[in-house]
Parts: C-alpha cells; structure tokens; sequence
C-alpha cells in the first residue's frame, strides 16, 4: 500500500510542478509533511538541502530521499518514477504539438502566462524555508524578534557572496555548512 501511496504522491508531483524542481518544492511539502506525515517539517528542510547539493533535478532527488526514508531501495525506485513519469508523458505530447503548431500566437500566449505563476512558486518554497531556517518553524511567529542569529547572518553572508561575486553555489553551500557547524557547535 505504501508504494501506491508514493507512487501516486510522486506522480501529482511530478504532474503540476509546473517549472522545474523548485517549483516542485511546496508540492512536495505539501504530501510528505502535511498529507502524508512521513518527515517533519525539520526533516524536509534536511532533504531539500541534501537535494540541492546533489547533482540531478532537485525534485527528482527529493523524490528518491523521500522514498527510500518512508520504503528503502524499492520506495526510491517507485517515488523516481513516479516522479518523471508525467514528465516524460507530457514533454512528449507537447514537443508533437509544439512542432505542429509553433507559429501560432494561442500557444506563445500560454508560455507567456505561466511564467509568473512559475516564480511564484519558487519564491513561495523560498520564503516558506527561509522562515523555517529563522524562525525554526512553518509559520512566522507572534515575536518576530526571536530569530535564530547564525541562520540569519548565514542567510545574509551567502546571499552577499552570490549576488557580489557569483561564485560556484555549489561552493556557498558548502562553505555554509561548515561556518555553521562551526558556529553552532561553538555558540
């Protein structure tokens, strides 16, 4: 029952994340935290930073973490799937009608219309994790002055560094794991 229930889970996924694997992101909160309760909200923010530093599509490598937790090797296996099935349906059928009907103005006027929607998205898991890195949880707190320092000057260090010198983020996330083991283990 538990693979059907990934299977499903991961194919709604991977069916209305619409924009790439950070778009994917609330989605993916949503049945694993919310409907599903297979990982904490904590646990989540885990996976997603795992998912980011891994090479391959962050939804695609949240699916198989997601998995193999709730049902080892075979959950892995079914929430991958089940994950770039739609996608691969979908890409199929559209790259027919795209090259049947590329011309036409209805079809540039979709393209147009989702993107907004589509940075919605993204900023909606940006903002959802940055308050759970702040604040330790979901939703912003009654006292927004109790905010946990080292993840906001951490915040703060890795966004100056990627808009100021546009390094490797590979390279921010990492060395923002260390200062923060570091400052945590000292403070």
């Amino acid at each position: 029952m538990i693979y059907l229930e990934l299977l499903w889970s991961f194919i709604q996924i991977g069916l209305f994340s619409v924009g790439g694997g950070y778009a994917a992101v609330p989605l993916i909160e949503r049945q694993v935290v919310d409907l599903h309760a297979w990982l904490t909200m904590g646990q989540f923010a885990d996976v997603m930073a795992i998912a980011e530093m891994t090479p391959g599509p962050i939804a695609v490598n949240s699916a198989t973490f997601v998995g193999i937790r709730v049902a080892g090797i075979p959950g892995a296996v079914i929430a991958t799937v089940g994950c770039v099935l739609p996608s691969c349906v979908i890409v199929m059928a559209l790259a027919y009608v795209y090259y049947r009907c590329r011309g036409l103005g209805l079809v540039q006027g979709v393209l147009a219309g989702l993107r907004p929607a589509v940075v919605a998205m993204i900023a909606s898991a940006g903002v959802s994790l940055l308050i759970l890195a702040l604040y330790g949880q979901r939703e912003l707190p009654e006292d927004l002055g109790n905010v946990d320092m080292i993840a906001a000057a951490l915040f703060a260090a890795a966004l100056f560094v990627l808009r100021l010198r546009k390094p490797n983020p590979i390279a921010v996330i990492a060395g923002a794991g260390v200062l923060g083991a570091i400052l945590y283990s000292v403070f």
